[in-house]
């Protein structure tokens, strides 16, 4: 009997160690700013001028950060690939490898797809919104290795409220902000269109809608027939092709025991989870009976499930799922709303300077629970990181799935893409590290307009004697893009030399830069097909168009070729 007594011991004692381990899990993220004592900004290092790559270099907090929970805590995030001043210093590709992080910034989004990372940066031109751009990195997961990067305009609408990857259809989707587009009467008169309660949003602008996106081409194509007026927070798929969003939800309502957010009916509140379809795009919701003020009853559509009951704020979040656990999404979030506690123990908007001590901003890990929406706070995230993608490391759906992030190419080793090829593309192999001089021989009647290396304008650097020398190569994709106009001795009529416009090659188009308000814009094939006309709203425009191409554009009377 005693040796049955501790047989039975020694079995729950290993159900017990299996249960806590099957809590481990590693989390990866994309560190995404947080506020600091002195504003807004993410924390930088001053390494020193290097010289050769006559540039100063700096170590930033952006970059990868790798964190565990244990079943109780989750360790401090810490980078991963770590950043040393000393390697730095010692190694151009370093440097520039390090340098690079400050473009790993995804205030507009971020996702992990099968060992590659996608950040979308918004940012102003000219500090103004109308001149908003899109800042488009892609990177390697493992390594930090920058491999492309690239400027969007606004109208791409490419910022959203997250993206994943759905493993029952191969797509990436995404909650994506649209502008500029009213909410059709064909969806709010829908009954399972969830009415915004947010007064302040309706203002037929901007909403979400559910989106599919080509992330070698960063196009979406939107599913939802409309757009949604709500604050959603973030978005992840789990393995079995189910969509889930959260809200920010505020503070209103009261404390059960439990330490969760009840609203005046007993129901959780706070943060909302909502569920989509992936086929029609809508907010999947439930017909409930309500009274009105005047006691009549009406049928009112809402979410499946019950608030999660911690609020959070609308700022960047993000979440996931493992995997191997698709009834449990992991969210990074806000605590208190993003309030402090003051001396009197009541939340307030207290100043940042005090957030290691008044709560104010802090974050938490929770694991949300799918079928109730009821979330479990973990633990709290030590220095209140926060994230703009979240994965669960060697556990996520789209490991292995093959995903094309940065389009075709080599599938080996490190090559620069040449724009010279017409049915096809030409590659050079290169070398990390190391630089690379070209000659550019224009024909008769034309010369050099522009150079791009990986979308960043060189020209100034070609020689008179025609050469050009590439940065140090950082990454195992690059693209060198040249581009022609007539010389004066092909022209006719000095008229022609007014038009200042700059016409740059770029993955995916061109971007037309410098050119007047009004100014005609066109493109044609080599043996004159129009493809595309428009008068500029501005002086910037961006087009898209297809690669292994030669384009003439024409922009007022300047004239020049583009092979892409």
């Amino acid at each position: 009997m005693k040796h049955s007594k501790l047989l039975c011991v020694l079995a729950l004692a290993v159900l017990a160690c299996l249960s806590a381990n099957a809590q481990d899990l590693k989390l990866k993220g994309i560190g995404h700013n947080n506020r600091y004592d002195d504003g807004d900004q993410m924390k930088s290092t001053y390494v020193g001028w290097n010289s050769e790559l006559g540039k100063a270099i700096f170590i930033v907090d952006n970059g990868i950060y790798a964190m565990n929970y244990d079943g109780s805590t989750l360790s401090t995030p810490v980078k991963e690939p770590a950043v040393t001043a000393a390697e730095v210093r010692a190694d151009n590709a370093k440097a520039q490898w390090a340098t690079n992080f400050n473009m790993m910034f995804g205030n507009s989004g971020a996702v992990y797809a099968d060992g590659k990372l996608v950040t979308v940066y918004s940012r102003d031109e000219s500090s103004t919104t109308d001149d908003e751009l899109f800042q488009v990195c892609k990177w390697d997961a493992m390594s930090g290795e920058l491999l492309s990067k690239e400027t969007r305009p606004k109208s791409d609408c490419l910022e959203s409220a997250g993206m994943a990857y759905n493993p029952k259809d191969g797509k990436v989707y995404g909650l994506f902000y649209l502008t500029g587009q009213d909410l059709p009467e064909e969806i709010t008169s829908d009954p399972d269109y969830f009415e915004d309660q947010d007064a302040d949003m309706t203002d037929g602008d901007a909403g979400y809608c559910l989106c599919s996106i080509d992330l070698s081409t960063m196009k979406i194509t939107p599913i939802t027939p409309g757009l949604y007026y709500y604050n959603f927070v973030t978005f992840a798929i789990n393995s079995e092709g189910r969509a889930f969003a959260l809200t920010s939800g505020g503070s209103r309502g009261v404390l059960n025991d439990d330490g969760k957010l009840i609203d005046i009916n007993g129901d959780l509140a706070g943060a909302q989870l909502c569920e989509f379809s992936l086929k029609t795009g809508r907010m999947l919701t439930k017909a409930v009976q309500k009274m009105d003020s005047e006691g009549e009853v009406y049928t009112d559509y809402v979410p499946l499930v019950p608030g999660t009951g911690y609020c959070s704020q609308y700022r960047r979040q993000a979440a996931c799922f493992a995997k191997s656990n698709p009834g449990k999404m992991y969210w990074i979030g806000y605590v208190n709303s993003g309030k402090g506690i003051n001396e009197w123990g009541s939340w307030s908007s207290l100043p940042d300077r005090e957030w290691r001590t008044n709560g104010k901003y802090d974050t938490a890990l929770y694991e949300v629970d799918i079928e109730t929406g009821e979330a479990t706070l973990l633990s709290l995230v030590p220095n209140r990181w926060t994230f703009s993608a979240l994965w669960v490391d060697n556990d996520d759906a789209s490991d292995g799935a093959g995903i094309d992030v940065v389009g075709k190419g080599p599938a080996t080793g490190a090559y620069i893409a040449l724009s010279t090829a017409d049915n096809g593309a030409m590659w050079q192999q290169v070398e990390i590290g190391q630089q690379y001089t070209y000659y550019l021989e224009p024909a008769v009647g034309w010369q050099v307009h522009s150079v791009t290396f990986n979308n960043v304008d060189i020209t100034s650097q070609v020689t008179p004697a025609g050469m050009i020398t590439t940065p140090v190569i950082t990454g195992e994709h690059s693209t060198l893009f040249v581009t022609f106009e007539q010389s004066s001795d092909a022209i006719n009529s000095p008229k022609q030399q007014a038009s200042q416009a700059r016409i740059l090659g770029k993955e995916g188009g061109i971007s037309v830069q410098n050119a007047q308000e009004g100014d005609l814009l066109q493109v044609y094939t080599p043996d004159g097909m129009l493809l595309h006309s428009q008068k500029l709203q501005s002086g910037q425009a961006d087009i898209a168009l297809d690669s292994k191409t030669l384009y003439i554009v024409k922009v007022a009377d300047k004239v020049v070729k583009v092979r892409l």
